[in-house]
């Protein structure tokens, strides 16, 4: 199949699969007579694994090593289970600063309300911000 065709069925961009097969994520195709990509069954699979395997958080480095351990023949089961172990901790350390960014901008935002806007005279820098900054 062409490479708008195997687009089309795998949902990204011929750009894309371009671009996979530069970084090596997909093996470069055969070519037609006529010198276009002629991509087989086992490239759709491939192309679907590397979307699903993106969906889940995985990097297309992370991918790649994935890849390769199943080209060399190997189970890829554990390293997978820990790559995906590491997004994790890496979620959670995410939503612990969002977290603490949500009160901080949740406490500016009580604080305005209570702040007088006529008394907000310098011309650079807004009370609601600079106060809280200035007394930390």
């Amino acid at each position: 199949m062409k490479i708008g065709e195997l687009g089309d069925q795998c949902g990204v961009t011929a750009k894309t699969i371009r671009y996979y097969e530069s970084i090596g994520l997909i093996d470069e195709p055969g070519r037609t007579a006529s010198g276009y990509r002629d991509y087989d069954d086992a490239a759709a699979e491939r192309l679907r694994f590397i979307r699903d395997a993106q969906a889940t958080g995985l990097t297309l480095s992370e991918i790649a090593s994935v890849l390769e351990l199943k080209g060399a023949g190997e189970r890829s089961c554990s390293h997978t289970a820990a790559l995906l172990e590491e997004r994790i901790r890496a979620i959670d350390a995410q939503m612990k600063q969002l977290e603490s960014a949500r009160t901080e901008l949740s406490t500016l935002a009580n604080r305005a309300r209570g702040l007088d806007p006529a008394a907000c005279t310098d011309p650079n820098r807004c009370q609601v911000i600079v106060e809280t900054l200035d007394t930390a």
